[in-house]
């Protein structure tokens, strides 16, 4: 069992994109001064810290995940004492900050990978993964080949900018594969831990790290190498940096939890439970075998033979898939196909840490993209109230929509999530005094783009709605991010679903038609949304709504 910093506890996340949440000086990229100036307003919704996304240097090919310098802030969002300053004061508001840490790969453009390319050996020969010959491949292992002096080609870790990082191999089977406790992997996992230490002793109150499960490369059983890295690494914070947490890009927290991160986000995959809950799409269709592309794993379409490849919106928008997340409210879902995905894994990970639920982050589309304000009223109710720690992208407090725009620092599908805050109707949306062109992405050109300004002055606005939500939450010792957690209620054939927390007992019910469960429900009404009807055998949920009921 992993012994959890005590702040967690009561830990809201906000997650910033930093280049695109406040610009203070005009160059149409947000800041780190940004930053430090909406701390307040952060604090206003309820939340208590925040996930920082990469600012370090980087020549900026996957938004800062292609790291040039993990003890430098990248230029154009400040400085490191901009960064120390930004500390000083989240901490004064009683508030913590996560840094990301890209812990499996860097930038080609790193020093330390710059020393690794040249023929001559040196100490940074190992600290990456090479072949042994120019053109010879990698075991099945993505490589690069050509763009080195070294006679090798290297592995990446994702795209081509970034080579990954030397951590060994758990079982080594060519000539090339390093074991785990070779010289060079374990220069890279004290060079991890230097880094590590460095922001924690100036100021910053732990990681969430990128693609965590991702170090040891290849037969990495149930990721016992990988790992064993992590559980040493947190054996180490622990003695030295006790309230330093830890949340890994992992998803699956059987494994994470055990190997030593206090969190593990349940992130979108297609089928899981928090897809059946935001984003779930069904096939409308099925092709000659029979097989649907969601079965099949793939958005690959065979009609009349031909395969057709697309991303998620096209298929989505030509009516080839049809969406039936548990939270839209007009359409039929199955909230059993998330509590049998969700459940298990909760139940088999809780004594090891929390499995924290996200609005989505820079990786998804944003929930507006499929749902309307008053169904994301319901469903941030559900996420905030389920066990773990949750996480709030910035923007989704306002029901930022989900843009259609080009691609970015390789953003991709993805860019579309990661447009500029809105802050008021001036210029800009109030993100940047900068010259439209400038802007590192658009702000939304609608006439009714939502921003924080106007939601504050509607009593009835999604903003507000979740500033009550994580109020009510941080009221509640039932809601800790720790506190138990049981399904009451939850069948296939209908859409109330109903869960306790410790001694409060908590019912949704998304879809636009009253529905009634067989579910004692006679107590206190604590918090609603919408119509509801509580009674000593049942309880009659009214259309889009939500119930906390204290029953002694």
């Amino acid at each position: 069992m992993n012994r959890k910093p005590a702040w967690l506890s009561r830990a809201v996340f906000y997650e910033i994109y930093p280049q695109s949440f406040y610009d203070t000086n005009g160059d149409g990229i947000g800041d780190i001064g940004g930053i430090i100036e909406k701390l307040d307003y952060i604090r206003s919704l309820g939340c208590n810290a925040l996930w920082i996304n990469p600012w370090y240097d980087s020549p900026f090919k996957d938004a800062g995940y292609d790291v040039r310098d993990y003890l430098k802030i990248a230029p154009r969002y400040g400085t490191n004492e901009d960064a120390y300053r930004l500390f000083r004061e989240a901490h004064r508001r009683g508030m913590h900050v996560l840094l990301d840490l890209v812990a499996g790969h860097t930038s080609e453009e790193h020093a330390w990978f710059r020393e690794s390319q040249k023929a001559v050996r040196n100490e940074y020969s190992d600290r990456f993964i090479w072949t042994d010959f120019c053109f010879q491949d990698a075991d099945g292992l993505p490589y690069i080949g050509g763009e080195s002096e070294r006679s090798a080609t290297y592995i990446l870790n994702f795209y081509k900018c970034q080579p990954a990082l030397n951590y060994g191999f758990l079982h080594p089977t060519q000539h090339w594969q390093q074991p785990m406790d070779a010289p060079g992997p374990r220069a890279t996992v004290e060079a991890l831990k230097e880094i590590m230490r460095f922001w924690l002793d100036h100021g910053c109150d732990g990681f969430r790290v990128d693609m965590a499960a991702s170090l040891v490369k290849k037969d990495d059983e149930d990721k016992s190498g990988t790992g064993a890295i992590w559980t040493e690494i947190r054996g180490e914070l622990d003695r030295d940096y006790p309230e330093a947490a830890m949340v890994s890009e992992w998803s699956c927290p059987t494994q994470a939890l055990k190997y030593g991160f206090h969190m593990d986000f349940y992130l979108n995959s297609m089928g899981n439970g928090y897809s059946t809950l935001m984003r779930d799409y069904w096939n409308s269709f099925a092709d000659r075998t029979g097989q649907t592309v969601m079965e099949s794993g793939a958005f690959a379409e065979k009609e009349n033979g031909a395969v057709m490849r697309g991303t998620m919106e096209d298929a989505f928008w030509s009516g080839k898939l049809a969406d039936h997340s548990y939270f839209r409210s007009t359409v039929d879902s199955d909230i059993t196909r998330f509590t049998k995905d969700y459940v298990p894994q909760y139940e088999a990970s809780k004594e090891y840490g929390l499995w924290c639920f996200l609005t989505c982050n820079h990786d998804t589309q944003r929930p507006r993209w499929n749902l309307t304000p008053d169904e994301l009223k319901i469903a941030y109710a559900c996420l905030f109230t389920l066990p773990g720690a949750p996480f709030l992208y910035y923007g989704d407090e306002i029901g930022m929509r989900y843009l259609d725009v080009p691609t970015k620092e390789g953003g991709y599908f993805r860019t579309g999530s990661r447009t500029p805050m809105q802050w008021n109707a001036d210029r800009n949306l109030g993100f940047s005094t900068a010259d439209a062109s400038k802007l590192y992405l658009p702000v939304d050109p609608a006439p009714d783009a939502p921003t924080v300004a106007a939601e504050e002055q509607d009593p009835g606005s999604l903003l507000n709605a979740v500033k009550s939500i994580l109020a009510f939450r941080q009221s509640r010792d039932e809601l800790c991010s720790d506190a138990p957690f049981e399904v009451v209620y939850a069948e296939a054939d209908s859409p109330v679903f109903v869960y306790r927390r410790s001694g409060l007992l908590i019912a949704v019910n998304p879809k636009a038609k009253s529905c009634t469960a067989p579910v004692a429900s006679a107590g206190e009404v604590l918090y609603q949304i919408g119509d509801v009807t509580t009674g000593e055998n049942e309880i009659t949920m009214g259309p889009q709504s939500f119930v906390t009921i204290r029953r002694d």
